[in-house]
């Protein structure tokens, strides 16, 4: 018994500092809410046309592209295109170089 009343708060302990960081600072507002669904449906959905068995997926890809446009616009994340090199290449041979 005792080890379940620690296991219950040792996950009390845990989950405490994550629920705190999951909540926002102040609720949304009626204006986001609506240009959040403005995005939504421009990005594709249409909650008209929706049906039970296919409204989640159509909502999440329709979610996956706003976040993807969204990503875009931010600057963050990896670059989509290009290269990155280091160092230089030595042609093999050079006398110069040798014994270094």
């Amino acid at each position: 018994m005792k080890s379940l009343i620690k296991a219950v708060a040792l996950v009390a302990v845990f989950a405490a500092p994550v629920a705190s960081f999951a909540q926002s600072e102040q609720p949304v507002t009626r204006a986001e809410v609506k240009a959040q669904l403005k995005q939504i449906e421009q990005a594709g959905y249409n909650p008209a046309v929706a049906t039970d068995s296919t409204y989640p997926a159509d909502i999440q890809a329709a979610e996956a592209r706003v976040a993807a446009q969204n990503s875009g616009a931010a600057g963050y994340g990896p670059s989509s295109a290009g290269s990155s090199e280091t160092g230089s290449n030595v042609p093999a041979g050079n006398p110069n170089l040798q014994g270094q």
